[in-house]
């Protein structure tokens, strides 16, 4: 077995031997379907389609991911079991990625178990299933990005709590980028080609495109750049502490 599949194999199987996988399980299920369900109006709506479910998913995903991905690095560090994981026979950037596929196959099951909302929906009327396949991506490479920004702020510190923090911080932020109320401000005082690049910026509008049911490239392009920048900021900062 390489170095890679067992360590990805190892962190998988820590977050079902824990208590944190039943509890984010429970709270982001009965989350998911309150406020799509629910709160989001879909029965009043007398619509068959998920977008009621979807709308959520980013606000959601601000609390619970972090939650996830803040024991990542931040753990290691603090046990010191840090320095034995990078004396194994494995690069950095390799243990980076399989600890990060690790939490998202976790995250994806969960995502999963979410599989009775499209059966139920499909019961009670007839959606574009096209666009709700689109919309399960499109929560699923989201997912993926938080989990990636909360690794490098989690390589950054010894404290759960600090990971936990400066990552809601950083994605509500980049959530909040492409949003009117942000980008008014920002043109009172930038030039609009720096406006521009703060909405491009914004991870809300790339994840409402997709949840649309409209695979374009340039928003899988953006998620895919954003895991691998986030990734790459990992592997630097864990290696200027092993130098250190």
């Amino acid at each position: 077995m390489s170095g890679f599949q067992a360590l990805y194999r190892r962190e998988l199987r820590a977050y079902f031997s824990s208590a944190l996988a039943p509890l984010f399980l429970v709270i982001f299920l009965v989350l998911t379907a309150a406020f799509g369900f629910w709160f989001g109006g879909f029965f009043e709506r007398n619509q068959a389609d998920l977008s009621p479910f979807f709308i959520f998913h980013p606000w959601l995903y601000l609390i619970l991911v972090p939650a996830v991905s803040m024991r990542l690095w931040a753990e290691e560090r603090h046990t010191g079991s840090i320095e034995l994981l990078l004396t194994l026979p494995i690069h950095t950037h390799t243990a980076v990625i399989a600890k990060f596929l690790a939490a998202w196959t976790f995250i994806a099951l969960t995502l999963a178990l979410t599989f009775p909302c499209w059966l139920t929906v499909n019961y009670l009327g007839h959606p574009d299933n096209g666009a709700v396949l689109a919309a399960y991506l499109g929560s699923l490479v989201l997912a993926g990005s938080y989990l990636a920004i909360g690794s490098a702020l989690s390589a950054n510190t010894q404290s759960q709590v600090i990971a936990f923090i400066s990552t809601v911080i950083v994605c509500l932020l980049l959530l909040l980028a492409g949003q009117p109320i942000v980008l008014d401000v920002c043109r009172a005082w930038l030039p609009s080609l720096l406006v521009d690049a703060i909405s491009a910026l914004s991870l809300l509008s790339h994840f409402q495109a997709i949840q649309k049911g409209v695979l374009d490239l340039r928003d899988l392009l953006y998620f895919a750049l954003t895991i691998g920048v986030w990734l790459w900021a990992t592997t630097v900062l864990i290696n200027h502490q092993q130098a250190d």
